[in-house]
Parts: C-alpha cells; sequence; structure tokens
C-alpha cells in the first residue's frame, strides 16, 4: 500500500502541467487515437497549463501586493490569516487521508461510471486536493480515519454529480463541447449562485440590468473593450493600495495584459484538449449510444473569460470591505483574493457572463466564504500543525477564503464532525 501510495506521490509531485499531459495522453491512446496525435494533445494541455498558470502568476503576484497595502492603508486587524489555495492543497495531500485518495477517487469514477450515476470522466486527478481536504478536516474534527475517508469519498460523488449538473450550462457559455468541471470549489460556489441567479430575475429593474462584455463595450465603446476595463480595474485597485501613479500605471497595463492575454492561453489548452474529448465521444458513442459522457477538467479552464477577471477585480475590495465590517469574521482575506475568478467562473455559467450579476452574488458568495473560514480556522489550523506545515511568523490561527470555505465543503464538514 505504502509503494502505491509513493507512486501516486511521485506523480502528483510532478504538478498537473507535467502530470495531466501524460495522463491525457496515456488515455487518448487507450480512446484509439494514434500515439502521435494522443501526445501531441498531452503535449499542448502542458503548454497550456503553463500559459494559464504564468498569466495567473503574474495576476497573483502584482494583485497580492496591492492587497496587502490595502489591508495595511485601511488597518484591517483580523486574527484567521488566509494562507491561500496552495498552502491548503499541501496540507490536504500531507495529511493522513491524503495518501490513498488517488485510488479511492479513479475507484468511485469507475463503479459511478458504469452504474450510471454520472457521465464524467475525470482525468484531472491533480485536483483532487478539493476532495482530500474534506476528509482531512473531518480526521482532524474527529480522530477517525474512517470518517476522514467517507467524508472524501462523499466529496468526491458530489464533485462527479455536480459536474453533470453544470455540463450543459458550462458547454453552452464557453462552447467546449464534451466538457464538464467536477470540482467542489468551483461548482460549491456555483450551486449556491444558481438560486440566487434565480431570485434577481424575479426582481424587476435589478433583472434588466444587462452587463455582459458584449453589452459594455456596445454601450461604452472602447471603455468596454476587456483590455480598456483592465486599465480601469487595475487603476481603481492600484488608487485603494495607495499607490503612487507610476506603481498605479503598472498594475493597471498588468491587469489589461491578464484581461487581453488569458482568455487566448486557454485556447492553447482547448486547443489540445477538444480532439481528446472528440476521441472520447466517439468512443464511448460506440459502447453507450444512449449516453454523452464528458471530460471532467479543472476550472482554470473557466478563470479567462473577460466577465470572471473582470468581475473578480471588482470583488477584491469589496471582499477586503466585507471582512471588515461583518460582526463576528476573524478572516483575513488575502492568499486567495487571486482566486476569486476560481469562486466566480462557474456562477458566470448561469448569469451569461453578466458582470453586475457576478459581482452582487460574488459579495453573497463572499459573506458566505468569510463566515465558513472563521468557523473552520480551528480545525484548518490543527490540520495544519498536524501536516508539518510552517506557519508563518506571528501567524497563529490558518483559514483559507476560498479554497476551504465553499458550500460543499462546509457542509460536508460540519455533517461528519457530528460522529465525533
Amino acid at each position: 500500500m505504502e509503494f502505491i501510495a509513493n507512486i501516486f506521490g511521485f506523480f502528483l509531485s510532478l504538478g498537473a502541467a507535467v502530470f495531466l499531459p501524460i495522463l491525457i495522453s496515456i488515455f487518448a491512446i487507450i480512446l484509439g487515437q494514434k500515439p502521435g496525435r494522443a501526445i501531441r494533445s498531452g503535449i499542448t494541455i502542458g503548454i497550456g497549463f503553463i500559459a494559464i498558470n504564468a498569466i495567473l502568476g503574474i495576476f497573483v503576484d502584482n494583485l497580492g501586493p496591492a492587497a496587502e497595502a490595502m489591508v495595511k492603508r485601511f488597518g484591517v486587524n483580523l486574527t484567521v490569516l488566509d494562507a491561500g489555495w496552495p498552502a491548503t492543497a499541501s496540507i490536504a495531500f500531507a495529511s493522513k487521508i491524503g495518501a490513498f485518495i488517488i485510488p479511492l477517487g479513479i475507484t468511485i469514477n469507475a463503479i459511478m461510471l458504469v452504474t450510471q450515476m454520472t457521465n464524467v470522466v475525470d482525468v484531472d486527478i491533480f485536483n483532487y486536493w478539493h476532495f482530500t481536504f474534506v476528509g482531512a478536516m473531518v480526521y482532524g474534527s474527529t480522530n477517525s480515519l474512517m470518517l476522514g475517508y467517507a467524508a472524501a469519498g462523499i466529496a468526491l460523488i458530489v464533485g462527479l454529480k455536480s459536474g453533470d449538473f453544470t455540463a450543459k450550462y458550462f458547454q453552452k457559455y464557453y462552447g467546449y463541447e464534451g466538457v464538464s468541471i467536477p470540482h467542489i470549489l468551483s461548482n460549491g460556489f456555483a450551486i449556491i449562485g444558481w438560486p440566487v441567479n434565480k431570485l434577481i430575475d424575479m426582481i424587476p429593474g435589478i433583472r434588466d440590468i444587462k452587463a455582459d462584455p458584449g453589452t459594455i463595450s456596445t454601450k461604452f465603446g472602447i471603455l468596454g473593450e476587456p483590455m480598456v476595463m483592465g486599465i480601469i480595474l487595475g487603476s481603481g485597485i492600484g488608487i485603494l493600495a495607495g499607490y503612487d501613479i507610476a506603481k498605479i500605471l503598472h498594475l493597471a497595463i498588468v491587469m489589461s495584459a491578464v484581461m487581453m492575454v488569458l482568455p487566448r492561453m486557454v485556447g492553447i489548452l482547448m486547443e489540445g484538449l477538444l480532439p481528446v474529448s472528440d476521441a472520447a465521444k466517439e468512443f464511448f458513442s460506440r459502447k453507450y449510444s444512449d449516453r454523452e459522457f464528458t471530460i471532467g477538467m479543472d476550472s482554470a479552464i473557466a478563470v479567462g473569460d473577460p466577465a470572471v477577471i473582470a468581475s473578480s477585480l471588482l470583488l477584491v475590495p469589496i471582499s477586503l470591505g466585507l471582512a471588515i465590517i461583518l460582526p463576528g469574521n476573524k478572516v483575513l482575506p488575502f492568499g486567495d483574493l487571486a482566486t476569486i475568478p476560481f469562486m466566480i467562473c462557474m456562477v458566470n455559467i448561469f448569469t451569461k457572463g453578466n458582470v453586475f450579476r457576478n459581482v452582487l452574488i460574488g459579495a453573497f458568495l463572499t459573506v458566505f466564504a468569510l463566515y465558513s473560514g472563521t468557523l473552520n480556522a480551528e480545525t484548518h489550523t490543527i490540520m495544519a500543525v498536524s501536516s508539518g506545515f510552517q506557519m508563518p511568523e506571528g501567524t497563529t490561527t490558518l483559514s483559507s477564503f476560498v479554497g476551504s470555505t465553499n458550500p460543499i465543503t462546509f457542509v460536508i464538514w460540519k455533517l461528519f464532525s457530528l460522529f465525533g
């Protein structure tokens, strides 16, 4: 068992940009693609991930210091540090639950496919850390490995079913046929965003506000173009951070570049994925003509939409403002502020790219995330310490603003904790 865990641990250590192309290439060959084409698809997907992560890295590197400057400028004093999703993922995989989550996940996915409980073939195994985290949280609360693995299994099932539910909306909006997003981080927030969007449809006046990038561009001309929106939003964040004119202009042009370039980087990834998706559809249609299978992918392929980036930039100061004024909140949003696009990207499929609705729903989701993070902070910190995580200097309590606070994670953790 330890040998198997070490093998999976080695592949995970390669990172998604290396591990996923290998997995996709093997998967494509099994589906009947010629080895040369399958390998080309895998390499293209790896290049796409590298490109997306590079742009997101630029986004994080520039937005993070601006957020920190805003925090210092407005004198925010909150006791729970948002350590960000990378720290949360490392804590999850380093926990006792992380050792066998991959074989557990593959087994559950296979059983659900055979029994027709899902049509999602989840190949993005690197993001199993979301399911691992749920199990690790339950283990931290109950000290029971059995309950921890059971919770992780339930999270896997919910993730696959949420991928089934959102697939048609995702494919219709983004145009990526045969692809689904089975991850509980983005879908967890989307599951709340869906009924809230329905509620907005019932409110006269509010429901008629059109603010998708196309409408904004039509109404405001050049001011509504993504690159110019990036300039405006980046400048606004720089001003709130108290930057001088040089820093404001630098942040503005960086945010403009992100809004302009990120969708193109996603296009590279999809260039590699779509041939595999087509091969999967053809393969499964021959064997199961009455079913439409989808390839489960990382929600990173959805964050490049201009409406997602624009909404996320607007939500940065809103999130910090809410953290300050909400009674009982202890979480200081920081590490995951740049992860807000992953909170919004699947809500975006229901609002059809309406930036106004995204921000409205995003503010509501932020309230949930802050209180969820406040409530899970003690367990999160216990997990971090037991996993050998090095606590930042001066920090005694950790949480994650986006990574560990989505509704699916929170509900499963609280339910299973009742048995501890």
